[in-house]
């Protein structure tokens, strides 16, 4: 399928279809061989991995995908067969999965970059039809089985494969449990339904199914949910998660290994434990209540960018709206009424906008979630061994700073593990754990700012290896040597590898996080101990808050969260020496203060220079910097527009915006601006400056 047959129309939502089963894919595969590295079972991600493959299948087909059909037919088959097994499978298996799932995701970029689907490869597909007889030869003998409550009304709600997860469940030491919930409009005063309660008591358990339950239950109720678990947590903690008594907890182990649990009620067989009376529902009520407002709805982003475009003018409009109703007030009209109107439309505006962007916001986790298997590949590759994790709590960002941001952690990641990381062998000498550790995680800021930081335990950037392979002098500070390390082309590798030695990694990370999305790269390193990075990006590109000013007679935008302070210059501690900067007294310490106006080659007052200027405080690798200007004008939202045309990008400049008068106006990023000062060259301080 090339995407412009009968089938294109219905290319688009397949694509983004296949992305979502692809990441659940990646994800419940790497936590099956995590449970077979350690000789554990994993039935719930087995499940779900078998769900998302035979869904893909069944996608794939109706468009007619053959190559991603055949594939995921073969990695379903043994997959249905770990299911029905308990979630067993052999290490063998793993690989040959990994390699079906890469395929895939191949296949499906193919079609999404407008390409005909590349056939299935013939080894490939012979090694997954012959991994159903390796799970099945692997599948042993159980010997202790699960007897349910109410046989007679739960065996026929329960497929062969849940019982063999419960019965996988025991044989692996944990216990198989019923535990019951009884809804009450109590509970639900407490956000207690059975939709929060299947979300806590997954925390605790593998939830092999759900089963309501109709008839006089506990506590005179007329509706139960029974769950039937795998756990090893106590039944205190159980009960306590779906909000206590009534509810009710039952082993489900077979009373010869297991004392049988007192019986409630008259003991009849239309009897439920713990619920007298209570009946299997018919099997509609399986399905979550459909609440008005609920659900998901999948938007295509082009749609979010046209919204987005449209209150970019919206704003636009309104910033010429108070031009013009600040020049009638000037000019002596009542303008009272109107301005109150403008108040209330800025107002509008603003939460309009606050909407839209919280469309736009995806979750960081999600953007990282392809990570762990990156690093899974690296492992295997590089013959090291690693362990990612993952701290990124609930942040959100911007999803067009997403796309681009990701590319810049996938290079940081592959370098901590190619080049930061050292041998097993090397570590155990080192006295380390033969595992290395490499550590991503993130905070958004209350400035619009999301601070991510990749830290590693290994040997430390080598200043004098990199020093020689730039063919430069040992750098002096660690700055300096992140400035290397950036340099296009640079690579301590002799020769070029799967993983590494192109010279392009650090680079590219910051091209993407300083020139693309105007943030901040940060290093620390220790010889022996590991290196941070610290990447500050906005969390959104395009409507943002910023601080109009005036400098050498023409007007600037910065955004407001790249801000630290604002002060006034009314004395300066030291004149401008030979290293053509400043200082100024900040509450006590001096701060470096540097002449926006001169470092924009602009023309210099120098009669008003000192006299009731201004300063803006911004953190220039971690350190507080005051850039003076003429004037503050105020606080405006305003639209970024980026310079893409690389003839005219500059650094420190990260767009443009109209103010409302028609005019371009420059967005500056104050940090690289002055870090691209500090790189290009060094300036004489001129006589009778008191700034550079």
């Amino acid at each position: 399928m090339t995407g412009t047959g009968e089938f294109a129309e219905f290319l688009p939502a397949y694509l983004a279809e296949a992305d979502e089963l692809l990441a659940s894919a990646q994800k419940d595969l790497l936590a099956v061989e995590e449970a077979v590295r350690k000789g554990q079972t994993q039935p719930r991600a087995v499940r779900e991995l078998f769900r998302a493959l035979h869904t893909l299948k069944g996608l794939s087909a109706m468009v007619d995908v053959e190559p991603v059909v055949s594939l995921a037919h073969w990695m379903e088959a043994s997959l249905r067969l770990a299911d029905q097994a308990g979630g067993r499978l052999p290490e063998s298996s793993v690989e040959p999965l990994v390699e079906g799932l890469r395929a895939i995701e191949l296949r499906v970029r193919q079609l999404g970059a407008g390409k005909t689907a590349s056939p299935a490869p013939a080894n490939l597909l012979e090694r997954l039809e012959a991994l159903g007889p390796q799970v099945r030869d692997a599948v042993p003998q159980r010997a202790r089985p699960v007897k349910l409550d109410a046989e007679a009304s739960f065996a026929s709600r329960l497929a062969p494969s849940e019982r063999e997860q419960l019965e996988g469940g025991l044989a692996a030491g944990q216990r198989a449990l019923r535990l019951d919930f009884v809804p009450s409009s109590e509970r639900a005063a407490k956000g207690l339904n059975i939709n929060t309660v299947r979300e806590r008591v997954a925390k605790l358990a593998d939830i092999v199914k759900v089963l309501p339950l109709s008839g006089a239950a506990a506590g005179g109720a007329s509706l139960a949910f029974a769950l039937l678990l795998i756990t090893r947590a106590e039944d205190a903690v159980l009960l306590d998660a779906v909000g206590g008594a009534p509810a009710t907890v039952r082993s489900l182990e077979a009373p010869a290994l297991a004392e049988a649990p007192p019986e409630d009620g008259d003991g009849g067989s239309g009897d439920v434990a713990g619920l007298p009376g209570a009946a299997v529902l018919e099997e509609e009520l399986d399905e979550p209540e459909v609440r008005r407002g609920g659900g998901l709805l999948r938007v295509e982003v082009s749609r979010l960018d046209e919204a987005m475009e449209w209150l970019a003018s919206l704003v636009v409009n309104r910033s010429r709206l108070m031009r013009a109703v600040a020049a009638l007030t000037q000019a002596g009209a009542p303008t009272r009424e109107i301005t109150a109107i403008l108040q209330e439309n800025g107002r509008q505006l603003r939460d309009l906008r606050s909407a839209i962007l919280r469309l736009r916001m995806v979750r960081v986790g999600d953007v990282l979630e392809r990570l762990p298997l990156l690093v899974r590949g690296l492992r295997r590759a590089t013959g090291k061994a690693v362990r990612l994790e993952l701290d990124v709590g609930d942040a959100e960002l911007d999803k067009a700073v997403a796309d681009r941001l990701l590319p810049a952690l996938v290079h940081l990641v592959r370098n901590a593990v190619d080049h930061a990381l050292e041998s097993p062998e090397e570590r155990q000498a080192a006295s380390k754990p033969a595992e290395g550790l490499v550590r991503l995680s993130c905070h958004a800021s209350a400035n619009g700012q999301l601070e991510l930081t990749l830290r590693d335990d290994g040997r430390g950037v080598d200043a004098k290896a990199v020093a020689k392979a730039a063919n430069a002098p040992v750098p002096d500070s660690v700055d300096a040597l992140l400035d290397l390390l950036c340099r296009p082309g640079l690579s301590t590798r002799q020769e070029a590898t799967r993983t590494s030695g192109r010279g392009m990694g650090m680079d590219i990370v910051r091209r993407i996080v300083v020139e693309q999305l105007g943030g901040e790269l940060r290093m620390e390193t220790r010889k022996g101990v590991g290196t941070t990075f610290t990447v500050c990006v906005p969390l959104t590109v395009t409507l943002m808050d910023a601080i109009v000013f005036e400098c050498a007679g023409r007007r600037y935008a910065v955004a407001v969260g790249t801000v630290e302070e604002l002060i006034d210059v009314t004395g300066v501690v030291r004149p401008a020496g030979a290293d053509g900067l400043g200082l100024v007294e900040r509450r006590g310490a001096a701060v470096p203060l540097v002449s926006l106006a001169r470092l924009l080659d602009a023309p210099v007052n120098a009669s008003a220079a000192g006299q009731g200027a201004k300063a803006l405080i911004v953190r220039q690798r971690g350190e507080p910097v005051a850039f003076a200007v003429d004037r503050l004008v105020g606080q405006q939202e305003i639209v970024l527009r980026p310079l893409e045309d690389p003839l005219v990008r500059v650094p420190g400049v990260a767009g443009a915006t109209d103010l409302g008068d028609g005019q371009p106006t420059l967005v500056l990023d104050l940090g690289a601006l002055g870090a691209a000062r500090a790189g290009r060259r060094k300036r004489a301080s001129r006589a009778g400056e008191w700034v550079s």
